[in-house]
C-alpha cells in the first residue's frame, strides 16, 4: 500500500476520554491527590507515566507512579466489556481500507485494553497493524508512535495522514511530519485541536466519513 491513515483510539474512535477521566480522577483520589476533573481531561492522550508528571510534577514521589498507573488499570478494566465504539468508527476504517489505505492503529494502550478497543472498533479486517505503547519508549506528543506506525505500515510521512482527538496527538503527528486531522469527539476545542497542528477538523468519524471526499484522506489524500 502505497499511503497510510493512522489513527488515534482513545476519543477518536472510541468514546472512552471521559472514562478516562472517572478512573484517573478516582485513582489520584485513592492515593490521596486531589484533581481537577478538567485537569485529568487535557492530560488524556498522554501515556500513564507522563501523566502523571503532567498533573502531579516532577517533584512527586515518582515510586507512587506504578500505584497509580495499577489503580487507574483496574478500574477502567472495569468497562472493557462495553466500551463504545463512536458511530460509523468502524465504517471509516473499512472504507479507507476498501480505497487502498494501509490502516494503522497508533495508541498509548496495550494488552487487554488494546484487544477491548479494537473489539468495540469491529474492524479487524481493515486494520493493517497496531503500534502500541509497548513498542515506543516515547509517547505523544514525541513523534515516535506516529513514526512507528509510519514504518509498520511502509509509508513515508508525505503519504500519511493521522487522525486524533487531542493536542498530544496533533503535536505527535506534526512533528513526525504528517498531515493531521483533529475530531472533536475527544472534548477538545477546535482552536485547541488548530493551534496544535490539525490541518481539518471534524466532529467525529460520522461526519469525517460523510465528507471524506473533501478532507485529507480524500483523493490521492496527501500533497505528494
Amino acid at each position: 500500500m502505497e499511503r497510510a491513515a493512522v489513527f488515534d483510539v482513545d476519543g477518536t474512535l472510541v468514546d472512552t476520554n471521559h472514562l478516562h477521566v472517572t478512573t484517573w480522577w478516582e485513582a489520584f483520589r485513592q492515593a490521596g491527590h486531589r484533581v481537577p476533573m478538567h485537569a485529568v481531561h487535557r492530560a488524556v492522550g498522554l501515556g500513564s507515566t507522563d501523566l502523571i508528571a503532567h498533573l502531579l510534577g516532577e517533584d512527586r514521589d515518582k515510586e507512587q507512579d506504578g500505584e497509580l498507573s495499577a489503580a487507574h488499570t483496574a478500574l477502567y478494566g472495569q468497562y472493557f466489556d462495553r466500551l463504545p465504539a463512536f458511530a460509523d468508527a468502524g465504517a471509516l476504517l473499512r472504507r479507507l481500507h476498501g480505497e487502498g489505505w494501509a490502516v494503522v492503529l497508533a495508541t498509548s494502550a496495550s494488552g487487554p485494553e488494546l484487544a477491548a478497543l479494537r473489539r468495540a472498533i469491529d474492524a479487524d479486517e481493515a486494520i493493517t497493524a497496531t503500534a502500541s505503547a509497548d513498542d515506543v519508549e516515547e509517547g505523544k506528543p514525541a513523534p515516535e508512535p506516529v513514526e512507528h506506525a509510519l514504518k509498520l505500515a511502509g509509508v513515508p510521512a508525505e503519504r500519511a495522514v493521522f487522525v486524533g482527538d487531542t493536542v498530544w496527538d496533533m503535536r505527535a503527528g506534526r512533528r513526525a511530519g504528517v498531515r493531521c486531522v483533529g475530531l472533536l469527539c475527544g472534548g477538545i476545542p477546535r482552536g485547541d485541536l488548530e493551534e496544535a497542528g490539525a490541518q481539518s477538523v471534524y466532529a467525529d468519524p460520522a461526519d469525517l466519513l460523510a465528507g471524506l471526499a473533501g478532507s485529507p484522506l480524500g483523493g490521492s489524500g496527501t500533497d505528494g
